[in-house]
């Protein structure tokens, strides 16, 4: 099963910036894509980004131009740089394989606030 570890939320303005973090040890790691999610209170899982073991990226279209998803397969990390940030990005955020491989992480929140 693989496991992540996400990292790098916290509070900002609107406009403001975040990068996020999501760091595995699973071998299985460089051979799935990995996608990130968000999970507003009281609000469904929404899917974010994702990327494919060779670089390819997607996203939804909420958060075209904004969010940037990346990957290093030598450290087994993906990230999401986050620009522009708007109060209704405000959830937990999750990274996960694609198809789910394994437990959902603890996550990591992001408030975006005035």
């Amino acid at each position: 099963q693989v496991q992540f570890v996400e990292s790098g939320g916290g509070l900002v303005q609107p406009g403001g910036s975040l990068n996020l973090s999501c760091a595995t040890t699973s071998n299985l790691f460089s051979i799935r894509t990995v996608a990130w999610y968000r999970q507003a209170p009281g609000k469904e899982r929404e899917y974010v980004a994702s990327i494919l073991p060779d670089g390819k990226v997607e996203n939804t279209i909420s958060v075209e131009g904004r969010f940037v998803i990346s990957r290093d397969n030598m450290k087994k990390m993906v990230w999401l740089q986050m620009v522009s940030l708007k109060p209704e990005d405000t959830a937990a955020y999750f990274c996960q394989t694609n198809p789910p491989l394994g437990p959902w992480g603890q996550g990591t929140q992001v408030t975006v606030s005035s």
